[in-house]
């Protein structure tokens, strides 16, 4: 399926789950930081090449949301405590670029897959743990 197919498929979802305001503004959130203006040209071909499973992923998770909306509001909870602290460190930053940044930021969106979506695999071993870990040894 194409990029754009899921994209679509995804918006066209997120317009009929008002009644969890919580995460469908997260996955709003997800969508427009990965698909953004330029996303192509400002997001390298290895990453690129993620967008049909992360797009994937964010459907997996709204079919999941109808049936366990807690087990949603719990997942969000876990990726947010290792979410957050890279947020505000990037704002810190005010777009300074950091490689290291970076890749925290791709290996956030390998955790989403491994806690929404798992059948969907990811090509890391990721785990809120293991990021807390990353983030701590990038704060040294």
């Amino acid at each position: 399926m194409a990029l754009g197919t899921h994209h679509r498929r995804s918006q066209a979802k997120l317009q009929g789950i008002k009644a969890h305001a919580q995460a469908a503004a997260d996955m709003q959130s997800q969508l427009s930081q990965l698909v953004g203006k330029r996303f192509v040209a400002e997001t390298d071909y290895g990453n690129l090449s993620h967008y049909p499973r992360y797009l994937k992923a964010i459907n997996v998770r709204l079919d999941k949301l109808r049936a366990d909306p807690a087990r949603d509001t719990r997942l969000l909870a876990e990726w947010n405590s290792v979410a957050l602290p890279y947020q505000r460190a990037l704002k810190d930053r005010a777009g300074r670029a950091d490689p290291k940044m970076t890749e925290f930021r791709w290996m956030l969106e390998e955790l989403r897959v491994s806690l929404y979506a798992q059948e969907l695999k990811t090509p890391m071993p990721v785990s809120v743990k293991r990021l807390q870990k990353v983030w701590e040894s990038m704060q040294r």
